[in-house]
């Protein structure tokens, strides 16, 4: 409750203590679009000891630094609820990707994957400091490789027992809900009992249900099913991650995946979800492969891909699932980062197959998968998928409880074929959507960006221009911002947006990263010292 008043507290005593010495930073004449979807107004934004003090007419005089909005929008700083930096942050801890782009907190611990340790992740970025406020999520996939590992099966009574106890224990270390990657090994191993009971406990400590849905293809209808199944039955809000119809023969099918989430509104279930403004996803390359196969460990998987009968049985898997999405080939299978040979970066899977002087067929494109595979040792092999239309892009965001959420990490500028998203989603929505195409309007775009994510990750303190909010802010020429990165040049940080503010220090001032980390580590509900 008190976390719930500290704002209104704030906002009623902070013009008391600070009427005898200036602010410590006025912005005037800007055009203020507050994160409510109200109409921009011309406002002044008084900061004082890293929050807003007062929106309204604040004199010059009364200010010991002032930053000319003239011609310029001025907003709250845009939330992203769904990132991967874990191990990227500790590295880059500027975030240089984001911040170009708006983004003065991120929601990180998505898709399954997480820290183990958040008390500890949360130790280390506070001690090294970082330009970005950051919350974080418990991955179940996490937690069920360090119960379980690989196994592909049902868990005992003690290893469900075992996972909740290390999900309750991220919620007092500040964890603010619970993700899923139910398309990626081991999470599609679990049943949805499993999920639901530790979504119970995260539901306990006040925290979020955040999923990658078990299909985002041809049952994607039955996955958006399931999520909603598990918040009727924890009782728990849940963010569908990075909503949309991965399947061509599904294409324009979005006006009835999203009217599945509003039937479960209507039913008083609170679902919302999240989306990139692209028609190309990018995930690992092992997601093209059974799931069955990446089961038990890596030798488990190596001896599949070599036994002549499992790999054939595997093989036409895959080229079953190509045909039941109307594809001939991998051509929409592009690779972003392959270690082994970085030539093959931003080619094709048809085209590096090409290139090997292979014969031209799905088969032997199926066999290269697991050889590429095998040659990276089974890690990670970063890829770009063209799998989505244009018309299901647009559905998606003009649904009203739809968030923006880049799905990217901390690039590192020059390394490997990205996605565009890591650096230009929020200016895309800007730039493409409401200034190009008009497919939302400005107030409305900057609202899924700041106090709809606000709302849904239970940050008190962030998300509008209100006096006692904490000072993240943003100031871009709306008819300039602009996203530069594309699939075939991904590395080129958005323009147009000239400051941003975190915590009531510019991170971005004039266009340019000062180099400061005044970011904070957001901590969840349940959160204990203990």
């Amino acid at each position: 409750m008190l976390n719930r008043l500290l704002p209104f507290f704030i906002s009623f005593l902070m013009p008391l203590l600070t009427q005898a010495q200036p602010y410590d930073l006025v912005i005037k004449n800007g055009r203020v679009v507050d994160g409510t979807g109200n109409p921009w107004v011309y406002a002044d934004v008084a900061i004082q000891n890293g929050r807003i003090v007062q929106v309204g007419v604040v004199p010059a005089a009364d200010a010991k630094r002032t930053i000319d909005a003239t011609g310029l929008i001025v907003a709250p700083g845009f939330i992203d609820v769904h990132t991967h930096v874990e191990g990227s942050l500790e590295v880059q801890p500027g975030a240089p990707n984001f911040i170009y782009d708006g983004v003065t907190t991120m929601i990180t611990g998505n898709c399954g994957g997480s820290s183990a340790n958040l008390r500890t992740f949360f130790d280390t970025l506070r001690m090294q400091g970082i330009s970005v406020n950051l919350g974080s999520l418990i991955g179940h996939n996490t937690v069920r490789m360090r119960v379980m590992k690989m196994a592909f099966r049902e868990p005992t009574a003690r290893e469900q027992t075992e996972m909740e106890a290390l999900v309750e224990q991220a919620m007092k270390d500040g964890a603010v809900g619970l993700s899923t990657g139910l398309i990626y090994t081991p999470g599609t191993y679990a049943r949805t009992p499993e999920v639901v009971n530790l979504a119970k406990m995260a539901s306990r400590y006040g925290g979020v249900y955040a999923s990658h849905i078990r299909n985002e293809g041809q049952n994607v209808k039955q996955a958006i099913e399931e999520a909603i199944q598990i918040s009727r039955e924890a009782k728990i809000p849940v963010e569908i991650s990075h909503f949309k119809v991965a399947s061509k023969p599904l294409w324009g099918k979005s006006t009835e995946t999203v009217e599945l989430v509003e039937a479960a509104r209507r039913e008083g279930l609170d679902v919302t979800v999240d989306q990139y403004p692209y028609t190309a996803s990018s995930t690992s390359l092992e997601s093209i492969v059974p799931s069955w196969a990446l089961a038990d460990g890596d030798s488990a998987v190596l001896n599949r891909f070599r036994d002549p009968v499992t790999r054939a049985k595997i093989r036409t898997e895959m080229l079953d699932g190509l045909a039941r999405n109307l594809r001939k080939n991998y051509d929409y299978a592009v690779v972003a980062s392959y270690k082994p040979d970085t030539t093959f970066n931003g080619l094709s899977i048809s085209a590096i197959n090409e290139k090997m002087g292979r014969k031209r067929s799905a088969a032997t494109e199926a066999d290269l998968i697991m050889e590429l595979m095998e040659r990276a040792q089974l890690k990670r092999i970063q890829m770009v998928y063209h799998t989505m239309s244009e018309t299901d892009v647009e559905t998606i965001l003009r649904y009203p409880n739809t968030m923006i959420a880049s799905d990217a990490g901390v690039a590192k500028l020059g390394v490997g074929m990205p996605h565009p998203r890591a650096y230009g989603t929020n200016a895309r929505v800007l730039g493409r959507y409401v200034r190009e195409r008009h497919v939302i309007p400005l107030e409305e775009a900057i609202r899924r960006m700041t106090s709809l994510p606000a709302q849904r990750f239970r940050l008190q303190d962030r998300g509008l221009l209100r006096p006692g909010y904490a000072a993240d802010i943003v100031l871009f020429d709306e008819k300039a911002v602009s996203d530069k990165a594309t699939y075939d040049l991904p590395h080129a940080y958005t323009t147009g947006i000239s400051w941003v503010l975190v915590n009531g220090t510019p991170v971005v001032e004039n266009n340019q990263h000062t180099g400061k980390r005044p970011g904070q580590v957001l901590l969840g509900p349940g959160y204990s010292k203990k």
